[in-house]
């Protein structure tokens, strides 16, 4: 495989504008009430290895 140079006037590096307080207000608002909606996980129950082996 080779090394892919960027093409004259393309500049492949993003650097996006900070995010305003309101935006990450909403951002958090989204993941608040994503997860609050995600259905829980049962946890699973581990054995003991060492109850195994000695039964």
């Amino acid at each position: 495989m080779g090394f892919i140079r960027e093409p004259k006037g393309v500049d492949f590096i993003i650097q996006s504008d900070p995010l305003t307080e309101k935006e990450r207000k909403e951002i958090s608002r989204f993941i608040l009430d994503y997860k609050s909606k995600k259905p829980k996980s049962e946890s699973k129950k581990v054995g003991n290895k060492r109850e195994k082996l000695l039964s």
